[in-house]
């Protein structure tokens, strides 16, 4: 790769589990032109320990700038770039699908096939669960938005380093 093609990055940071911590995270990002892509934050196991999971376009030398920049951060503890190792990436969507007399047994063979999770279902709409790679909860949208898709969640990436 070129220094100046940018790719995505997935960094996963553990931060002290205070208030304003995102927004300085957000802040010194944004403040350098940088946008973050998806953002998944919860506490660790230890409740006073947060992990964020933040996606980004950068290059490579962006992406050093980025990390250098986040680790200065007060409150911000530790900073891998899970782009650089082994690691398990997935994300999560909720799809809320609009049910048509005409398009409600494609749709049943299509979540079949898909392996989508059924949450809830009545008479007009129901909510669909998937997991799974972003190119694959692609492939799930693209599917299904010919049947009527009414509202999507979307997580964004989690991640985990895979040890061996």
């Amino acid at each position: 790769m070129e220094k100046t093609e940018k790719k995505e990055y997935i960094l996963s940071l553990l931060v002290n589990n205070k208030p304003d911590v995102l927004a300085r995270i957000a802040g010194a990002l944004g403040g350098k032109g940088y946008n973050i892509d998806s953002l998944c934050v919860d506490v660790t196991m230890n409740p006073d320990v947060s992990k964020i999971i933040l996606t980004t376009k950068a290059t490579k030398i962006m992406i050093g700038r980025v990390i250098n920049a986040l680790i200065k951060l007060v409150d911000v503890v530790k900073v891998d770039n899970l782009s650089e190792v082994e690691a398990i990436k997935r994300e999560m969507i909720l799809i809320r699908m609009n049910l048509m007399k005409e398009t409600k047994p494609e749709l049943m063979k299509i979540i079949d096939i898909l392996n989508c999770k059924i949450l809830t279902f009545n008479t007009d709409h129901c909510v669909l669960q998937f997991t799974g790679s972003r190119e694959d909860v692609d492939k799930v949208l693209a599917a299904l938005k010919p049947l009527g898709i009414d509202d999507i969640a979307r997580t964004g990436a989690a991640a985990l380093e895979r040890k061996y």
